[in-house]
């Protein structure tokens, strides 16, 4: 079977990062080609280290529509069987180049939707409509939490074309090595003793990072703030601890990749969570929460406002996971409780292990078949 994957770009985000992961762990029959519209950054390096031919689509921008026909030119040259597209553009210009080509056998991954914003953006009226157009285009939208199926329902997507198939990450990535946390905390200039504080994701206003820098002054001397990631708030958010005397309590490592980086010695995200003694998420803009997983799953405990992954949780599953509500003030106190309470035994819930993307490669694979089948019929 072949499947080409059709994203947006491929810097270090979150949907870029789990298609890699999913490509390393879909069954070898699977042979998976992947196009970028733009952007073809450090997932893409890593993609292609695996094994996995990635070629860019050199698309201008949203209204590029001569990106339309090279588009439909590659999947009908290719002979793939299954297109699966990711990310707001890429799944409108992708469903409609898959059908132009022939290939009705068509999924889509949703990372992203809010109630009214998709990827961070507004979603005006003219957005919903083209998206909901492009969607009739494709079989199978998958949901990568109840919360985001819903969410899709209320926007018009009919529920039985829906599918929910969470996010997934290795654990073995995460199994918690103490010489690699401290490498890491080494490679950063992280004092051993220190109190180190983590928040992962792309910086951006909904995630609320600067809420963790105006926590620092209320925390002793020694805590430090890892922040790892990228995004349009960085600046603003070395100017913020610059404003609180802090800044040299901020350690801001810009994107890393899941594996180390061997051309600067970098530490990749498993080890970066080793190196950290909780990680916080006060954003407000999740529709999954992988972070808070991962971090699970090396034994921190974690606190988070927004989480998808977690709230729809039994009661008491995770004792390690605490929702935070409010802002600064709320988190440090928190933040502090931790403190005093000192490093415990790692110990990682059973609930994690749901979401190993060894399982998740197997529904994936589950669905290409199903919709590979359907459409065949049809």
């Amino acid at each position: 079977m072949r499947v080409l994957h059709i994203i947006t770009g491929l810097s270090a985000g979150g949907a870029e990062q789990q298609l890699r992961q999913l490509l390393r762990h879909l069954p070898t029959e699977v042979e998976c080609d992947v196009v970028a519209l733009t952007s073809p950054g450090a997932v893409a390096d890593g993609l292609r280290a695996d094994g996995v031919r990635v070629r860019h689509l050199g698309m201008g921008g949203s209204r590029d529509l001569g990106a339309l026909p090279r588009l439909t030119k590659l999947i009908r040259t290719g002979g793939y069987d299954v297109v699966h597209t990711h990310l707001y553009r890429a799944c409108l210009y992708g469903r409609i180049a898959a059908r132009l080509a022939g290939v009705r056998a068509v999924v889509a991954s949703e990372h992203s939707l809010l109630e009214d914003s998709v990827e961070g953006r507004r979603a005006t009226r003219g957005v919903r409509a083209l998206y909901l157009l492009g969607e009739r285009l494709g079989r199978v939208t998958v949901a990568v939490s109840p919360t985001v199926a819903g969410t899709l329902q209320r926007w018009g997507v009919p529920g039985s074309r829906i599918r929910v198939i969470p996010v997934g990450f290795d654990p073995d990535l995460f199994r918690f090595d103490e010489v690699r946390r401290k490498r890491a905390r080494m490679h950063y200039g992280l004092p051993e003793d220190a109190f180190v504080v983590g928040a992962v994701g792309r910086q951006i206003s909904g995630k609320r990072f600067d809420v963790l820098v105006q926590a620092l002054p209320h925390l002793p001397a020694e805590t430090r703030l890892l922040l790892v990631g990228d995004g349009p708030e960085h600046t603003a958010l070395g100017r913020i601890a610059q404003e609180l005397g802090v800044a040299g309590q901020v350690v801001m490592t810009g994107e890393r990749p899941y594996l180390p980086d061997s051309r600067d010695g970098a530490p990749g995200i498993p080890d970066l969570m080793f190196a950290m003694d909780v990680l916080a998420g006060p954003s407000l803009v999740e529709t999954y929460g992988m972070a808070a997983m991962e971090a699970l799953a090396t034994g921190l405990p974690v606190l988070y406002t927004t989480a998808p992954a977690l709230s729809g949780l039994p009661p008491g599953s995770v004792p390690s996971a605490l929702r935070v509500t409010g802002g600064a003030e709320e988190y440090a106190r928190e933040l502090l409780r931790l403190h005093a309470a000192g490093p415990g035994e790692r110990t990682v819930p059973e609930v994690v292990r749901h979401n190993s993307i060894q399982n998740i490669a197997r529904q994936t694979s589950r669905l290409y078949t199903e919709v590979l089948s359907d459409s065949t019929r049809k």
